[in-house]
């Protein structure tokens, strides 16, 4: 006789199915697991060993052979512990097999017999919800299961005796609910930022069409002061975004308690971060930075510092909103749809072209730092602003009457248009003008006559790539949607090119 129990492999966010196999024989003592099985999968037998000692149970002395199929796919995890161990109950006639068909199960075994928490129970309860299946999982993980689906059919147990008991109908194992996480109270406020209104409003831009950003400006200027203060004018997540932000976060075992937050992802890794933890891999293709700031920001500070292979590695994931992660037997993706706020200093000393300041390395101090950025990378930049120091006199000032809650009301505003052209549009995936498809950018930013022949005579002039072309209108659109304007007009343009144009690495060399 063969027991059965479904769990799952996890690909990227991608839950597959996993068959576990459990077949108990005559001959000697012996516990194989076959299916492609990593270290962690392969101790599982001494885990399971002693939660089934705990639970007053011992293993039967014949021969057990535990099967992962498919057998082709490999299977990586202490997940696995769970269903293994419930098939082999299920094999000694210690647990109902036939109700066991009906879930899907995954969970970490202790010595003591209590089922510990694992990462990837979201992923697992939406696969669970597609195959018409309910779920067993660990307790601390139910009520990130629980958003899965409301009708899913979920058992969160504290320890194997307990879920024995639920499956013999001796004791019932409550259905656990939903948490949310408490909203992040006093986020900083663009009020405490004191003049630079130009970088300002190129973060107000940035936000409202989900435009990349990249300031550059001396020590103590506010770069970074102003990136902190993004999260603080970005509308929530809307609930398809929240879902995927949470599979990701769950992937990466980063959900508390299992409650999920509306608040977009700010992700700000240092600059000695590896590629692998820049935009994922290692031995189990984990994710990213780059992708646990999906549907948020990516800010890096000190641009330069990274190092220039890492930095080369986000071409491809800020131009496809994905990254694709290669290895011998298998391939992983991991969406990674983000916002790059980037924040650098002119030069290795911080003050090249500042008034009054003279490098003693002159030009070579601001050429050589500023040559471990790569073109393709910058192009793919749509705003690149100098932000100045900040003066005195600026500092005595009383603090701006404007905050972040004005500017998160003109962005709000902003990506509800967005959202409502392109779904009119049948673009149920895009959402912000940033992501819009380079077949419709034409189309949806087409500008005014006058617009028109600014925009050609400044592609000439400043030697537009294809995709600079098209993130200059996008940005104008974008300026357009801010306006609340219909059409793209000569004075949006013209701040898009501004922005984009007055190259500020050139200027501080």
């Amino acid at each position: 006789m063969v027991a059965r129990v479904t769990t799952v492999a996890f690909q990227g966010i991608e839950a597959v199915p996993v068959d576990v196999q459990v077949q108990i024989t005559a001959g000697n003592p012996v516990f194989a697991v076959v299916g492609l099985p990593d270290k962690t999968v392969g101790e599982s037998r001494e885990r399971i060993r002693a939660a089934l000692f705990a639970a007053g149970l011992a293993l039967p002395q014949r021969r057990i052979t535990v099967n992962l199929a498919p057998a082709d796919l490999p299977k990586e995890g202490s997940h696995y512990d769970l269903p293994i161990a419930l098939a082999i109950l299920a094999a000694i006639g210690a647990m109902p097999g036939d109700q066991l068909l009906d879930y899907v199960a995954l969970g970490e075994l202790s010595l003591d017999g209590t089922i510990a928490a694992v990462a990837g129970v979201l992923p697992a309860a939406v696969a669970a919800a597609a195959l018409d299946k309910g779920l067993i999982c660990p307790a601390d993980s139910g009520s990130e299961a629980a958003w899965a689906s409301p009708d899913l059919a979920i058992v969160a147990g504290r320890s194997l005796v307990q879920l024995a008991n639920h499956f013999k109908g001796t004791q019932v194992v409550a259905r656990p609910t939903p948490k949310i996480r408490e909203a992040v109270a006093g986020l900083p406020d663009l009020r405490d930022v004191k003049g630079q209104e130009t970088a300002k409003r190129a973060l107000e831009i940035a936000a409202a069409g989900g435009h990349h950003l990249l300031m550059v400006g001396p020590p103590g200027s506010g770069k970074s002061m102003l990136a902190a203060r993004l999260p603080s004018i970005l509308p929530p997540l809307e609930p398809r975004e929240l879902l995927e932000v949470s599979m990701i976060a769950s992937i990466a075992g980063e959900l508390a308690d299992g409650k999920l937050s509306d608040r977009r992802p700010f992700r700000s890794p240092h600059h000695s971060a590896s590629m692998a933890a820049l935009v994922g891999g290692g031995l189990r293709a984990r994710p990213g930075e780059v992708s646990l700031a999906h549907n948020g920001v990516l800010f890096l500070d000190e641009l330069p510092e990274f190092v220039p292979q890492v930095l080369d590695s986000l071409r491809q994931p800020l131009e496809s909103g994905e990254v694709v992660i290669a290895r011998a037997n298998h391939r992983v993706s991991y969406p990674a749809r983000i916002q790059l706020i980037a924040a650098m200093n002119p030069c290795r000393c911080g003050h090249a072209g500042t008034p009054g300041f003279v490098c003693r390395r002159g030009r070579r101090c601001a050429d050589e730092y500023q040559a471990r950025l790569s073109g393709p990378l910058l192009d793919r930049i749509d705003l690149r602003i100098e932000v100045a120091a900040v003066s005195a006199q600026d500092l005595i000032l009383p603090p701006p009457t404007e905050g972040s809650a004005e500017v998160a009301a003109r962005v709000a505003r902003a990506r509800l248009v967005q959202r409502r052209r392109f779904a009119a549009l049948g673009l149920d995936g895009v959402r912000t003008n940033a992501d819009m498809p380079a077949a419709l950018v034409e189309e949806v930013a087409r500008p005014d006559a006058a617009g028109a022949d600014l925009l050609a005579a400044a592609a000439t002039a400043m030697r537009l790539s294809a995709r600079a072309y098209h993130r200059v209108l996008k940005v104008a659109r974008t300026l357009a949607d801010l306006d609340d304007r219909p059409t793209v007009g000569r004075i949006h343009l013209a701040e898009a090119l501004g922005a984009r144009g007055a190259d500020p690495l050139s200027q501080a060399a």
